[in-house]
Parts: structure tokens; C-alpha cells; sequence
């Protein structure tokens, strides 16, 4: 028997309505004399297939799923099966798909409901796992999952984000047949829970840290992207980009000349790293693992062609107060599935200095963005919340601050999309789930 998919998604990362045609209504499968509904996905996202279902004598549902991961959604999914089998008094199997494809992962976590809205069976989540029940049949006629069947509880919060990285990270490095990651350690947080995030999913023989000092980096940095390197059990090995300076200074003095230095020096340094560690991956087969975070995305604090080469972004949806707080997660805990080191992977010092760049003296990322408390929430409102300038200042933030981080916000749309791919984590990822138009004859400030 063959059952079409009927209520198609066309939101978010779903482009489905543009590709498929959508199925008839769908009928039960008779199964060893049990008639079997099998909705499809988003198919019980809404009432109307399990009910055209139920009507038609289903006794157990069975439900499909690829249904991508983001933070908190679990409890999104148990509410709807939840509303479903309310509905319908009827069973249902949620079972989900296991793995990373590009962007997006997938968290398994399948579960069941038992007639009565009652947890009948639930497997893990971010492992493939295989598990028999037995379903009994009641004087009533109605099904019921047996008291013996395994309900694991589904990670939260920063546990479930982690083990999201890592699976993602690891399925995208295996199906595409890479050997390994090469990243550029800085000694600042970023690449350090890169670097982190990599050896959980690879294994540290599978992970390549190269340090790049310039005259700006400090002997504080060296010695952190040593230590971190040292915890994580990779080794590192460093390459200096003053040579690279230096002969870009000269073949350019001509060009430059009765120009003061500026910016444009700070992105030659990024992109000679750049040119280094595109090097390193054509030589030896390791993919690029760039660093950039979605704080830094947002408002274009990265460079194009500089820390923003490579072929995998692990940080790409992490806002950089999450970022931190990860790194302490981490420090205290081993997630299942991982296979890095035990106890702290990441120095403490790391997680506790002043963000930096490092592209001239006494750089520190506040010289050029808000505190990243206040930048992270300005940007989740805006991105996530799709809110207003007027209802994020009546949040309580400035004025000024909002409408610059707004226009920051829109002007970076041009990089983004030369961006590699990277985990989703939140509903509204850059790229499928955000598209807006590099080129606007109008601002699209909302006042």
C-alpha cells in the first residue's frame, strides 16, 4: 500500500508546495486486521488528516516524520501529538529521523501516546535506536502500548543544543567523505568551542588546530589556544601570518600610497588566515571549520573571505551569550555520543577575558558592537520575534542602539549569503527560514 504525504509545508526551511504535489486524503492500512493510520509529517500539524483518519476507523497511528530540530521543540511536537490523540482517542507512534543533512538535524526522539494521552514508549534523542512493542487490545477494543516498554527523556536546554552540534558537525563531515576539520585557533572563545564541538564529533586524531599569531596577537592568546589545544588532545601547530603582512604591505604601498591605515589592513590579516587554512584543506583533504558566531553575522563583524572561508560553520545560529554559556556547559559536562576528552575542554580563562579580534592594539569587540547581552537580545527580538523598533525600545533598550543594530543587521544580508552552511538551532536560521534582498531601494526599518 502507498500513502501520499496530503497537508505540505511551504514556511520556513519547507519548500515542499513548490516542488510537490500534495496527496488525496489518506486511508487507513489494514495490518494483520488492525487498521493503521499513517499521516505524514506535517499531516498532524493540523486536525484535519488525523480526523478524515480516525473517521475512516484507524485504531493506531502511525506517524512519519522529518521533522528538523531546534531548540525547545520537543515539547512543541508532545503537545501536538498530544492534541491529536485528544482529538481522535486514538494511539499514536510519532517516530522521527535520525541525522545531519547540511543545515539542518534531525533529533530523532520518537515517542508514543497511548489512547488516554498516557507516555507509552519514548527512545532516545540525536541516536538511531531500535525498539519492539507490544500493543494490547482492551474489552473496549482500543490499543494500549505495554508498561514495559522504555520512556527516555529528551535532553534540554543546552544539552540538546550541544548534542545538535555535534551530530550535525559529524554527519556533514562523514556523508560528504571529508577526513577531518582544520581551524584556525585564536584563543578566543569561538575556535575554541569549534575546536571543542569537532573533537566530540570526530575524535581529536580527525581535528587540525593551527594557530596564526600576528604582532597584535597576545602572549595570553598563544598560550590559551595551547592549553585548550592541550585539554582536547589535538596538538596544535602554528603558522605566522607577519611575512604575509609584510609582503601585502609592500606589493600594495604603491596602491595605498596618502592613504591612512584602516579596516582594510585588519581584513588583509584575516584573509592571509584565510588563504592558510584553504591552503592546508587543498593540500591534506580537511575541511575548513569556520569560527563566526550568529551575533557576528548578524551585524557583518566577520570577513568575507577571511574568517569567514571555509566549508562548515558549527556556531553559525548561536548567539554569542550562548556561546558562553556552552563552554561552561561543556566544561561540565560529557554529552552522550561524544567522544572527546572527559572533565574541561576549554580553559577558564578563555571563557572569562574580553572578546577580541585581535587585528590591531587593544582591539576588543565592544569598541565596535553593544555588550552582547544587549546585542543578543536586541537581535533575538528582531530576527526571531520579527519585532518592531518601537516594541524593543519599549523593552527597554536605547533608541539609538536599536535602529544602528537594525541597520547593521540589514546592510550584512550580502555576506550572509556567502556564508557556508550551518547548523539551525533556532526557528529563524539564516538562509531559508530569513530571506531578504541584498539590494532594497527603501529601508525596511520598522518603526
Amino acid at each position: 500500500d502507498v500513502r501520499a504525504k496530503n497537508d505540505l509545508p511551504n514556511y520556513g526551511v519547507f519548500d515542499e508546495k513548490r516542488v510537490f504535489a500534495a496527496g488525496p486524503m489518506p486511508t487507513p492500512i489494514s495490518f494483520k486486521g488492525i487498521k493503521l493510520g499513517v499521516p505524514i509529517c506535517e499531516d498532524v500539524w493540523t486536525p484535519h488528516v488525523v480526523a478524515h483518519l480516525a473517521d475512516a476507523g484507524a485504531e493506531i497511528f502511525l506517524v512519519p516524520n522529518g521533522s528538523p530540530f531546534e531548540a525547545d521543540k520537543s515539547g512543541l511536537r508532545r503537545k501536538l501529538i498530544e492534541d491529536r490523540v485528544r482529538e481522535s482517542h486514538v494511539p499514536m507512534i510519532y517516530c522521527n529521523e535520525v541525522g545531519g543533512q547540511d543545515e539542518l538535524v534531525f533529533d530523532g526522539g520518537s515517542f508514543g501516546l497511548n489512547g488516554d494521552g498516557s507516555l507509552a514508549v519514548a527512545l532516545p534523542a540525536f541516536a538511531e535506536d531500535v525498539v519492539v512493542t507490544t500493543w494490547q487490545q482492551a474489552e473496549s477494543g482500543k490499543w494500549r502500548c505495554a508498561d514495559d516498554a522504555p520512556k527516555v527523556a529528551y535532553p534540554t536546554g543546552l544539552d540538546a543544543i550541544y548534542q545538535a552540534l555535534v551530530l550535525g558537525l559529524r554527519d556533514y563531515v562523514n556523508k560528504n567523505g571529508f577526513p577531518g576539520v582544520v581551524i584556525g585557533m585564536s584563543g578566543g572563545i569561538d575556535s575554541a568551542l569549534s575546536a571543542a564541538v569537532a573533537v566530540d564529533a570526530l575524535g581529536s586524531d580527525r581535528v587540525r588546530l593551527v594557530m596564526m599569531p600576528s604582532p597584535y596577537t597576545s602572549a595570553e592568546s598563544l598560550e590559551d589556544a595551547e592549553l585548550c589545544a592541550g585539554m582536547l588532545k589535538t596538538g596544535i601547530e602554528s603558522i605566522n601570518i607577519g611575512p604575509a603582512m609584510d609582503a601585502f604591505d609592500e606589493m600594495l604601498a604603491p596602491a595605498f600610497a596618502g592613504r591612512d591605515v584602516d579596516i582594510t589592513e585588519e581584513n588583509i590579516q584575516a584573509r592571509s588566515r584565510g588563504i592558510i587554512l584553504m591552503g592546508l584543506s587543498n593540500k591534506f583533504g580537511h575541511m575548513v571549520l569556520t569560527t563566526g558566531n550568529k551575533s557576528e553575522m548578524s551585524v557583518g563583524y566577520a570577513t568575507l573571505y577571511g574568517d569567514m572561508c571555509g566549508g562548515y560553520s558549527v556556531l553559525k545560529d548561536l548567539y554569542k551569550t550562548t556561546v558562553f554559556n556552552l563552554c561552561h556547559w561543556r566544561n561540565e559536562h560529557k554529552p552522550d555520543g561524544a567522544v572527546g576528552p572527559d572533565g574541561m575542554v576549554i580553559p577558564e580563562r578563555i571563557i572569562t577575558k574580553p572578546p577580541s579580534a585581535e587585528l590591531r592594539p587593544d582591539q576588543k569587540d565592544e569598541d565596535s558592537l553593544p555588550p552582547y547581552d544587549v546585542l543578543d537580545d536586541i537581535l533575538h527580538q528582531m530576527i526571531e520575534g520579527e519585532r518592531s523598533v518601537r516594541d524593543i525600545v519599549d523593552s527597554g533598550h536605547d533608541e539609538a542602539t536599536v535602529r544602528r543594530v537594525w541597520r547593521l543587521l540589514d546592510r550584512a544580508e550580502y555576506k550572509r549569503r556567502q556564508a557556508p552552511p550551518g547548523v539551525k538551532i533556532t526557528p529563524r536560521a539564516f538562509g531559508r527560514d530569513r530571506r531578504y534582498p541584498i539590494t532594497n531601494g527603501f529601508t525596511n526599518l520598522v518603526t
